[in-house]
């Protein structure tokens, strides 16, 4: 038995219907033609579908199976048309996002927060780029959109540049670096380094500051939360260096100092790696949009501060 979707829509317009005249009519053919399909149905089927000479047209009991079937079938594919209609006009698809940034957090939710509200269709993830290796995922196209510092020559992968900023000191105002305009790689000699828990080539105290300089700080005490290092900080346990759209809100705190790593400071650029077929994408390119422009005003929230 061979049953195609345009049988489950007749079978359903004609018990909609209640006759064949409105039921050509609704499914756009003619009546002649609407008979000629049941009837071939019919013969395959080795069963009637409808009771003969009932008014309005009824089902028999093979013909409401066979309705019950169209009606849980036919939605499904109707859902399903709609997706791939919407993935061909780039109205819908999928975002699953990796961060290789631990502090990216910070500055991601607000764009997504704006990215959700324009594109509602499209299915949004984020996964820690820390737990696994978040580039050849962007490849194996388990993942969508990488966040890293850390530009590769990849084929076939696209690094976006997002926005610049400055990794910062942060210390107690209590500290005795407090005292000093800038801090230097020698300084961290003797103090307790509060760091995120990821390796040591990812943090840019490191890899830009006490890598170069073969410094190792007295110790190093590893947080997860950014809330939980400001209040060691704060607590004089220890210093640390966060991006500057981190320390925001406590760079004017009487509890904290900031100061730049160097006299020059240390500039870094964050990028978003994607597939070059997405790249083009219209909410990708949304969303990379935001990306560039939604951390820059939390900095720049710092300088309307100070400006106050």
């Amino acid at each position: 038995m061979h049953i195609e979707f345009r049988h489950l829509k007749s079978i359903r317009a004609i018990h909609e219907a209640g006759g064949l005249a409105r039921a050509a009519d609704i499914l756009n053919i003619t009546q002649s033609a609407l008979s000629h399909q049941i009837k071939g149905l019919e013969a395959q089927t080795g069963i009637e579908l409808f009771v003969r000479r009932s008014k309005p047209l009824k089902l028999s009991e093979a013909g409401l199976r066979l309705l019950k079937a169209a009606n849980r079938i036919l939605p499904e594919v109707q859902a399903l048309e709609e997706e791939f209609s919407g993935l061909r006009q780039g109205k819908s698809g999928r975002l699953h996002i990796a961060i290789e940034c631990h502090a990216c957090f910070e500055w991601l939710f607000p764009v997504l927060e704006q990215f959700r509200k324009a594109w509602p269709d499209v299915d949004v993830d984020i996964r820690p780029g820390l737990a696994f290796d978040a580039l050849p995922a962007l490849m194996k196209e388990e993942v969508d959109l990488v966040v890293s510092s850390d530009p590769e020559n990849l084929p076939g992968v696209t690094f976006t540049p997002l926005f610049d900023y400055e990794p910062v000191f942060v210390a107690s105002s209590r500290h005795p670096l407090a005292e000093k305009d800038h801090v230097m790689a020698e300084d961290f000699r003797g103090e307790t380094l509060i760091t995120y828990p990821v390796e040591r080539s990812r943090l840019d105290v490191f890899s830009q500051l006490l890598m170069p300089a073969g410094v190792e700080p007295r110790s190093i005490r590893q947080v997860e939360l950014t809330a939980v290092i400001l209040l060691l900080v704060a607590s004089n346990r220890g210093v640390s260096v966060l991006p500057d759209w981190v320390v925001r809100e406590v760079r004017y705190s009487s509890d904290y100092v900031t100061r730049s790593l160097t006299a020059d400071g240390i500039t870094r650029r964050l990028y978003a790696a994607t597939r070059q077929e997405d790249v083009e994408k219209p909410y990708m390119a949304h969303v990379l949009g935001l990306a560039r422009t939604e951390p820059v005003k939390l900095q720049r929230g710092m300088v309307d501060d100070l400006t106050k």
